[in-house]
Formats: C-alpha cells, structure tokens, sequence
C-alpha cells in the first residue's frame, strides 16, 4: 500500500490548526512547517506532537505567503505521495477513500488536480471562478514544483489527473470568513504582487485604475456569472475589482507617485469605453452561458 505525506504551512492560525490536523490524521505522516507564528499555533502543534508520532514540526522564516516555504515543507516529508493541504482547508472521508485508491491502482498518475469548495462570508461560492477551483494538491514526490511567485501555478512533470467537480470530491476551504480578514490579506498580497509587476516590467499608467479593476469585476460578475451567488457573487466581485485597485496604486507608490496629467477629454473617453462595455454585459451577459451565441454575438458588436 503506497504511503502518504500531509503537509501543512502555518502562519498565526491557531483557530483553524487543529480541525485541518484532525482532517488528516488518516496519513501516515504529517509534515507541519510553521513561518514565523507569533500566536499560540506552536504551542498547540508541541501538544499534539506529544499526542502523535506521526506529526513532524519544522520552522521556516516566513515572507508573508507561502510559495516559498511550500517546496522545503515538500522536502521534509518522507513517503511518495504527497498531498498539500492548507490550515483553512479540511479533507473529507470521501475524497481520502479517492486519493487513496489512487494512490494504490493508478501507478502511471503523477499529479491529482482537487476541486476546492470554497466557502466565503458564510456560502459556499459557486460561481466568478470560485468553484471547481481545481488546484494540484496531490502528487508523487518530485513531480511538483512551486514558483516562489504569489499565487503562481507550481511546475509539474509526468501525467496529471483531474478528479471530477463533484463535492464529495472536493477540498473544503474555509476561505474568508470576516471582510477584516479579506482586507488584511488584500493589503499583504498587493504588496507582493505590485513589487511582481514592477519586476515583470510594468510601467503605471493612469488609465489602469479604471480599467483593470472594471475588468475584474465585469469578468467575475458577468464572464463567469458571479450573478449565480447573489449578494455574496456581488460582494466579492467588487472586493476583487477594489484589490485591483489597490495593486495598481501600489505600483505607482513605488514609482515615488510619479505626476501623470489627465485631461478631462481623456477621463471622458476612458469612461466611455468602460460605460460600453458595462452595458453591454448587462444586455448580453445571460449569454456567457451560452459560449457560441456569446461570441457571436461579440463579434456583430464589433462589425457594427
């Protein structure tokens, strides 16, 4: 019977530690690494650790995300299949009873892609790209490989499955849970992704603080039919777009808020074109669903 690895990043959640431990405490070895927690985490992870022999406790110094420290929690496990889980994240007995059948009959798999059930404010999100979420959480050691970018897919090598989009399937993640704790993590990651963009070479112009937010929130809401979740599709779509924003303004912050003059004739014709394209998602968006009438009818658009 094939082995299995848990690995877990932790930073400050001594909350939620426990519920996602007790979740996979089927494997045969739990890998906890934690980046630099100043509340109680390491003082719960050292009484369970006297619990149980098979949890493992290593230290890693943290940089406020964890890609970084993913690929050296990865290097500490022992067995050959790994599954990455996350301290906001819960594994069912369903999906276990999966990963271990493939585990033990699908020799030639490599890498498993999860769907994720995320919950947030409360539901469960199944629309503006929240669900099925696939992300590759379990894999032979040394297929996988993180990125030290936020919120970068890893690299993979060999042949991929992907389970199917079903619940019983899924990983449950108990993503944000408070708009405090949306804005909290807004703040840190648009830290890091600004400095990103600037060292892929992006330059801050002014009509990005229109554009690319309105076009976060018009490709949640309306291209993957946020509308579906109600206020809470509405809720997050506009959080999502206001994270633009902020990425965006940090960009130009660290280009010293380098003056840009913007003429009113300019602001007028940026907004007019961020006007056509909200009206025309609110007449045709019932078509996203549809992708041939959706594009057909973006191309007469564009002809007329």
């Amino acid at each position: 019977m094939a082995k299995i690895s848990a690995v877990i990043n932790a930073l400050n959640t001594e909350d939620s530690i426990e519920r996602t431990l007790k979740s996979v405490g089927w494997a045969d070895e739990i890998v906890v690494v934690d980046d630099g927690s100043t509340d109680k985490t390491l003082d719960i992870l050292s009484e369970l650790k006297v619990k149980s022999k098979k949890l493992k406790v290593y230290h890693h110094k943290g940089v406020g995300y964890v890609e970084p420290a993913r690929n050296f929690a990865i290097s500490k496990a022992s067995n050959e299949w790994i599954l990455v889980v996350d301290t906001d994240e819960e594994i069912s007995e369903s999906l276990v009873q999966r990963l271990e059948e493939i585990s033990e009959k699908m020799a030639a798999i490599e890498y498993v892609e999860i769907p994720r059930k995320n919950i947030i404010f409360g539901k469960w999100m199944k629309a503006s790209m929240w669900w099925p979420d696939y992300n590759i959480r379990f894999f032979k050691k040394g297929q996988v490989k993180w990125s030290n970018k936020i919120h970068h897919d890893p690299e993979v090598s060999g042949q991929g499955l992907k389970l199917e989009a079903e619940e019983k399937y899924a990983i449950i993640h108990y993503h944000y849970e408070s708009v405090s704790q949306f804005l909290e993590r807004l703040n840190r990651y648009t830290d890091i992704q600004a400095k990103e963009l600037m060292a892929d070479g992006v330059k801050f112009e002014w009509r990005f603080l229109l554009n690319k937010p309105l076009g976060e929130f018009l490709g949640r809401y309306f291209a993957n039919r946020g509308f579906e979740d109600g206020l809470h599709g509405l809720t997050l779509s506009l959080l999502q777009a206001f994270s633009f924003l902020v990425v965006y303004l940090k960009v130009w912050e660290i280009e010293k808020f380098t003056p840009q003059d913007i003429t009113l004739s300019q602001l007028k014709e940026e907004s007019k074109k961020g006007a056509l394209e909200i009206t025309y998602w609110f007449k045709y968006g019932n078509l996203s669903k549809n992708p041939f009438k959706f594009f057909l009818q973006r191309a007469k658009n564009k002809l007329v």
